[in-house]
């Protein structure tokens, strides 16, 4: 693991062949230790997956040129429209001129064709994508868990799924990755907030994403997880009905 901002702590991560985790931990008041992920596919068309928020963009810049040439960037990509996901999205269009923005369809319609300074590249639910070693998909998982807009992309070649806010741990010292119990902490955490919109399709789009078998989970929020991720989604959704 490198530290690139001595200061704020944000450091970047190899997760999967190719696939960096770039965390940044901060303290929230009152609620104690929480962190900011976004993860980088570095390939010929390299691609960021969420943005961090806006005040966040130079700790964010800094740990990707760590990596790669910031201009180099082709697709600044995002699961749904919300500061943490998308909040730097026109900063990142601004130094990355081959950049375009990529997300579904719906995030495409009602938003960023308005939002972003530079027109986005809508994917379909279910469309596949070559970055070069790197192959991504993206399904649709709308109000899962929360945002119309909201979907996730699998990179098929790693097996890694970029899950955003699913599985958010809290705290803000935990390990880039691991292979321990995420879903109790998750489970907590979502229990105290109650951020998930308890859409009643939740069930079916977990077993569309288990059925992708990943073995990599990049999770926003916390550390990303090894280890048998199908049968970690499938106890989600059992999470959920109970």
């Amino acid at each position: 693991m490198a530290v690139t901002n001595k200061q704020s702590g944000t450091n970047v991560h190899e997760i999967a062949d190719g696939i960096y985790r770039i965390n940044t931990p901060i303290v929230i008041s009152g609620a104690g230790g929480f962190s900011f992920n976004q993860y980088l596919i570095a390939d010929d068309e390299p691609l960021l997956f969420h943005t961090g928020p806006r005040k966040m963009f130079s700790l964010v810049r800094e740990a990707v040129a760590s990596v790669l040439p910031i201009e180099t960037l082709r697709y600044i990509a995002f699961s749904h429209v919300e500061a943490d996901e998308c909040g730097s999205l026109n900063e990142w269009l601004a130094v990355a001129p081959r950049s375009v923005p990529l997300c579904g369809t719906v995030a495409a319609m009602v938003s960023i064709g308005d939002l972003a300074d530079r027109a986005p590249r809508a994917i379909a639910d279910g469309e596949g994508l070559v970055l070069g070693e790197h192959s991504i998909r993206w399904f649709d998982t709308p109000h899962l868990p929360h945002a119309w807009d909201c979907g996730f992309l699998t990179e098929e070649s790693t097996s890694t799924l970029l899950c955003g806010d699913l599985f958010t741990q809290g705290g803000a010292d935990l390990p880039p990755v691991t292979e321990s119990d995420i879903l109790g902490p998750s489970e907590a955490f979502r229990h105290a907030m109650d951020y998930f919109s308890h859409t009643k399709d939740a069930r079916a789009m977990l077993e569309r994403l288990a059925a992708t078998n990943p073995s990599t989970l990049a999770c926003m929020h916390g550390s990303a997880w090894r280890g048998d991720g199908a049968s970690l989604l499938r106890a989600l959704a059992d999470s959920f009905s109970a």
